[in-house]
């Protein structure tokens, strides 16, 4: 097989699977092991774990891992166990982190909603999780009583009685106080279990929930150390999202292992992400395209108002930058190293990087394979691999990929094998004890197959389009790998709207606004914009006599949803175009919209 493969590009021409070219990824071989503890047990020299940028405060490591002690031995007395899912609704905190960390080290697992979402939308996503207790902060207490009034809630604050209604049982500071306990429950936690549940947009409806294990997020924070290299303790910027698997996987777990510091923004603003650089002296910028070119765009004001000296990276996730940019940017901050990175939710945040400024400055590329992580380009119509520089859509596989589906066939087999195991061992095994032996067995080995044919949580269908049986995650990205193994991204497959970052997807605006009285059909699509990548644009046909106007369909809209999910232009139409099946020609939209630029 090694002979086979192309050391320039990584493709093997025997299987048509390209390998990564970066150096491999060591894993812990204990099964019997969650993120949390991998963690903690990591050494390093750090002191300071992290920063609140608004206020000071810190939080040392020594501070963080008592803090999840405590909070984990309530948590536990208060019946939460391996399994059950938490709730996590709040924007960036220095104790985010500690709630993810100490329900992970219980194998309770985390799913976490955008603070932007409306009380309709996390409704959903609670009816489709099923948490069993929430976290939040005051300013956010209405949303989630207002999803969930019975919903059990620890709020991460001073307590509110402006909410008489919420079903607050605690305070977060109350339980990080807990004493430690050797009595509490403890569940043996194994690599293979769930560990954290984070909602994906779609393109046919619905978020999906995304089951992750703690064998993907150990993977990832290996990935993560091994990225960086860090010689000596470093100090973060914390500028995107906890709730997003950028943050939860950089901060809330990660750069922890590494006993770096971590300085938290709990929202953004660029005065005070620059202050934050001076004041703390960071050295790592992580951050999003838009935000890296505002810093372009006004870097001579920038350095004129801020002492920078101390940074020496940032790391761009999203989209590949253009040549442009990133020339522009390293002309403007000569000491500044540009790094770039590629990653899905359902890849655990991670899937190809650029690690130096010489890999950046291959422009337009997402970069090589992350280690341990494989990849194919496959003919989307004919399902044929293909080789170096051609097109198709970009398959990964490794193991930070989501926890892996059996389909039903699969299953079927795995059931049978297993049926037929039991009744030769009760057939041929005489001895009473070696019977009950195997048959307990038996049964651990049948659950642990049923707890990784996991995927999009009770989601079959998305996974099965998704994910194959061999652990093949279908990108949806349209790529081609060079001779040199670097990943360009051409086209989407998916339908996602990148707005600032975020996705938007065009199935749940086109449901929300066929609920519209004065409304017969409706197509969204991705929009050009300058600042933001893409926005959402509506096609608009109207029902016979209605004078709706744009402005009305976009009122429409903002009252349900987040503001990232906001119509921004609308376009009317005699009819939406489809094909015979009935689905929306989006292409043809694209290029009728775009014509008129």
């Amino acid at each position: 097989m090694e002979e086979e493969i192309e050391i320039r590009s990584g493709f093997c021409r025997s299987n048509s699977i390209f390998y990564s070219k970066r150096k491999p990824l060591p894993l812990p071989p204990n099964p019997s092991l969650d993120v949390t503890t991998f963690i903690s047990s990591r050494a390093h020299r750090g002191t300071t774990a992290f920063i609140d940028a608004a206020t000071g405060q810190t939080l040392t490591y020594a501070q963080l891992w008592r803090a999840v002690e405590g909070l984990a031995t309530s948590l536990s007395s208060m019946g939460i166990r391996k399994g059950d899912v938490v709730l996590i609704l709040s924007p960036n905190s220095i104790h985010f982190p500690v709630v993810c960390l100490a329900a992970m080290s219980l194998g309770a697992v985390i799913t976490t909603t955008n603070p932007l979402n409306t009380a309709r939308e996390i409704a959903k996503q609670i009816a489709d999780s099923k948490p069993h207790i929430a976290f939040t902060t005051p300013p956010l207490l209405p949303k989630i009583t207002a999803a969930s009034p019975s919903l059990p809630i620890v709020l991460m604050g001073p307590t509110s009685t402006s909410t008489p209604h919420a079903n607050i049982v605690t305070t977060l500071e109350n339980m990080m106080k807990t004493e430690p306990s050797a009595k509490r429950v403890r569940e043996r936690v194994e690599q293979d279990d769930t560990a954290t549940l984070l909602y994906s947009s779609g393109t046919t409806g619905p978020s999906k929930g995304v089951v992750s294990s703690h064998r993907n997020l150990i993977a990832m924070v290996q990935i993560v150390l091994g990225r960086f290299r860090m010689e000596e303790n470093e100090t973060f910027i914390c500028t995107v999202p906890m709730f997003h698997i950028y943050g939860l996987a950089a901060f809330a777990t990660g750069l922890l292992a590494s006993g770096s510091t971590i300085v938290v923004m709990s929202k953004f603003e660029m005065d005070d992400m620059l202050s934050a650089i001076q004041r703390f002296g960071a050295t790592y910028l992580p951050l999003v395209p838009p935000i890296l070119v505002a810093m372009l765009n006004n870097a001579d004001a920038i350095k004129g108002k801020y002492d920078l000296r101390t940074l020496h990276s940032v790391l761009s996730g999203g989209a590949p930058l253009s040549k442009e940019v990133i020339e522009g940017f390293v002309h403007k901050y000569p000491n500044v190293t540009i790094l770039q990175g590629y990653g899905l939710t359902e890849s655990t945040g991670v899937g190809a990087s650029t690690d130096s400024l010489e890999e950046s400055r291959r422009y337009g590329t997402a970069g090589l394979l992350s280690p341990a992580t494989e990849a194919m380009i496959v003919d989307p119509h004919s399902g044929q691999s293909l080789p170096v520089n051609q097109t198709g859509e970009l398959w990964l596989r490794g193991p930070t990929i989501m926890k892996v589906h059996l389909n039903r066939s699969d299953m079927l087999l795995v059931i049978l094998n297993f049926i037929f195991l039991l009744i030769f061992y009760f057939l041929f095994n005489f001895k009473f004890f070696y019977r009950i032996i195997t048959l307990n067995k038996c049964f651990h080995m049948y659950s642990h197959v049923l707890d990784i044919c996991e995927g999009y949580f009770s989601n079959e269908e998305a996974t099965t389009s998704t994910l194959d049986s061999k652990g093949w995650l279908r990108t949806g990205d349209v790529c081609y790998i060079d001779n040199d193994g670097f990943i360009f991204i051409v086209d989407r497959l998916k339908e996602l709207i990148k707005y600032k970052g975020y996705q938007v997807p065009p199935a749940e605006l086109e449901a929300l606004l066929l609920t519209h009285p004065a409304i017969l059909d409706a197509a969204v699509i991705p929009y050009p914009d300058k600042e933001a990548g893409q926005v959402p644009m509506a096609y608009v046909v109207r029902k016979a006599g209605s004078s709706l106007s744009e402005s009305q369909v976009m009122d429409f809209v903002a009252e349900q949803v987040a503001p990232y999910k906001r119509i921004r232009k609308v376009a009317f139409i005699s009819s939406i175009p489809k094909n015979p099946s009935g689905k929306i020609l989006r292409k043809d939209l694209i290029k009728l919209a775009t014509s008129k630029l």
